[in-house]
């Protein structure tokens, strides 16, 4: 039976802003017309469909991992984290796990033995369409509720993505919190926030030595 399989699938993996976020689903006996990958679907369907999961799924769970951690964890280890943080969640009994792609992400855990990777599992089964949808929403609800926050960058838009007109905003601005400064082709902003942060120490110091070279003056 495809009832009791826990579904898992992920997005955020490419943009250069914002959360990775694992989805991870277990439908037990759901019956829930129209599940799909989640990028074949409008925003419109993804978000009725969002509701529809989270009501009448089994279980349900989601994984983060923000951009500061990723840049210091790592790409491939942030997968497996978000992964492990979205399956905890999940206090349902199932009998498979498939994970959407060709890695499986939960190798370093006693779940392994349980996991198949299968591509295109997101448009194939329907526990794993549900993963993507969920995840899906969640990361673009998180990264349109930025725009406030962080004006200019209209995360809403691009949900973080390598467009021209992020690029551009990047370039107007400069990086945020959200950004991944790890990646590629914001490497250069990571140098420039490092010598800052090296001067502000520097400067910190300075004072310091001088404050505590007057007070022995003092004294």
């Amino acid at each position: 039976t495809t009832s009791m399989i826990l579904g898992i699938d992920e997005v955020g993996r490419g943009p250069w802003a914002g959360p990775l976020v694992v989805g991870a689903v277990v439908l037990g006996g759901a019956q829930i017309k129209g599940l799909n990958d989640s990028k074949q679907l409008t925003k419109k369907r993804r978000e009725e469909l969002d509701i529809l999961i989270r009501e009448r799924a089994a279980g349900f769970g989601l994984g983060w991992v923000g951009a500061t951690e990723l840049d210091e964890i790592g790409l491939s280890e942030s997968l497996r984290m978000a992964t492990r943080r979205a399956v905890e969640q999940i206090h349902t009994p199932f009998h498979e796990i498939i994970i959407d792609g060709t890695i499986n992400f939960l190798s370093d855990t006693k779940l392994s033995p349980y996991v198949k990777t299968l591509k295109k599992a997101d448009a194939l089964i329907p526990s794993v369409s549900a993963a993507s949808i969920i995840a899906k929403v969640e990361r673009d609800n998180f990264m349109a509720s930025q725009d406030e926050k962080f004006p200019g960058y209209n995360f809403g838009s691009h949900v973080g993505c390598g467009t021209a007109a992020h690029r551009a905003a990047i370039e107007k601005f400069g990086v945020c919190e959200l950004h991944r400064l790890s990646f590629a082709p914001l490497k250069k902003y990571r140098q420039e926030a490092n010598e800052t942060k090296q001067n502000i120490t520097h400067k910190k110091s300075t004072k310091i030595s001088q404050k505590s070279s007057s007070n022995t003056r003092a004294i």
